[in-house]
């Protein structure tokens, strides 16, 4: 997974909301040292995104976080004309993105696609993970992969 050089958020980014719990700390972590992580049942291997506490396939408690590729295939997108954040509001428009990671299960995750908003963006196409590194927290993005 490369980081980007330029911030496509240009430094306005308001760092995630964290979990009062800490269930999502090992996502945003491993994003910090370039790492994309999934939740894995031990028990019955299931893939699990969003973070749980409990598998939802044999309700077993021992949960586990993998490191996967990056990397997937477009599963749904929109042009966002509307910011839906003070820090979004000079980057509109903007693709949004829900990308399937196959070698996880199928899980789906959300982030922008980078480039330009008009590109055309098919269901399908593959996509590969870009990390924007801010000061205290690492975003995951999206870009279309290349050949």
């Amino acid at each position: 997974m490369s980081g980007t050089r330029e911030l496509y958020l240009g430094g306005t980014a308001p760092a995630p909301l964290s979990d009062a719990d800490g269930l999502q700390a090992p996502f945003w972590d491993g994003l910090r040292r370039g790492e994309l992580r999934i939740q894995r049942c031990r028990q019955c291997k299931t893939w699990i995104f969003a973070p749980e506490w409990i598998c939802h396939a044999c309700h077993g408690l021992d949960l586990d976080w993998e490191c996967v590729e990056p990397a997937g295939r477009l599963y749904s997108w929109t042009r966002v004309w509307r910011a839906v954040s003070p820090a979004m509001a000079a980057h509109v428009p903007y693709v949004a993105a829900v990308v399937e990671l196959p070698q996880a299960g199928g899980v789906r995750l959300i982030g922008n696609l980078l480039g330009d908003a008009a590109q055309p963006v098919e269901i399908g196409a593959r996509v590969e993970g870009v990390l924007e590194h801010h000061a205290d927290f690492s975003l995951l993005q999206w870009r279309p992969a290349r050949p």
